[in-house]
């Protein structure tokens, strides 16, 4: 039943123990598969760009379609100005991709029984967003000052509006993180927590039907129902993960657009 249990696999091991001034750093599976999405990143991409043919083959055809979906999404939502932001949302984009993917591959080689979607915990969908958030206010106040409290002001509101309008908008700026990493968070633990209970399903059919009789009809028919759940959820859960990392850096390019143009 451990096996079969939906929550285990977001259980966090330590995979070398390490303490420093009473402070626990252990190097953790979680951390594991965050470095691993680091590695795998920067080595793909070394690979397919190192040629740097006129006429690209698979490889670099591929990195150049992903820097020119990235490209356009960052124009299209912060204009031209915010391509300065191109490295920062890119990095963004990809690390979140790899990472969901890799958490779709429950037998790669990883240190303890499973593998690990690093964007089911919160504490990482979380340091995302604020480091998004705090990019925002720091180059928001750098670049426009005063004027970047103009952001909480909309404009042609009349001015007895503005005692509601503004405190709707100071409380939706700051819940902004929350909303930013839970949604990731929440979307990748729920469709994860599903596969698994489907998965489940199809093994405790089969040892419930073990020693039945059910005439010509054999034990193990009744597990291809969730068999087929099984699949057609795995690859729903492939694109939710592109999805989320598509949604997260939107809006990335959208709040860092208040930061470039903070007037409504």
């Amino acid at each position: 039943m451990a096996d079969t249990n939906p929550i285990k696999q977001f259980e966090i091991h330590e995979v070398f123990p390490f303490e420093a001034f009473g402070l626990n750093l252990a190097f953790t599976n979680s951390s594991y598969f965050m470095m691993l999405t680091a590695v795998l990143t920067i080595g793909l991409f070394t690979i397919a760009m190192s040629s740097r043919a006129l006429v690209p083959n698979r490889a670099q055809s591929v990195a150049e379609i992903i820097y020119g979906f990235v490209a356009d999404m960052v124009r299209s939502s912060a204009g031209q100005e915010g391509l300065r932001f191109f490295p920062f949302v890119f990095t963004l984009f990809i690390f979140i991709l790899v990472a969901n993917m890799l958490g779709m591959f429950p037998y790669f080689p990883a240190p303890g029984a499973h593998s690990f979607t690093v964007t089911s915990h919160l504490i990482v969908t979380v340091a995302m967003a604020l480091l998004v958030w705090l990019t925002v206010v720091v180059y928001g106040v750098y670049k426009n000052g005063a004027k970047f409290l103009r952001l909480f002001v909309p404009s042609g509101v009349p001015w007895p509006l503005l005692f509601i309008v503004t405190p709707i908008e100071i409380i939706s700026f700051i819940s902004r993180p929350i909303s930013h990493s839970v949604r990731l968070f929440a979307n990748m633990l729920a469709g994860h927590i599903l596969l698994k209970v489907f998965a489940g399903f199809v093994v405790g059919l089969a040892a419930w039907t073990v020693g039945m009789e059910w005439g010509p009809i054999p034990g193990y028919i009744f597990g291809i129902a969730p068999f087929a759940m099984t699949l057609g959820l795995t690859a729903l859960e492939f694109l939710v993960a592109f999805l989320q990392a598509y949604v997260f850096a939107v809006l990335t390019c959208i709040y860092l657009n208040d930061a470039l143009h903070p007037g409504h």
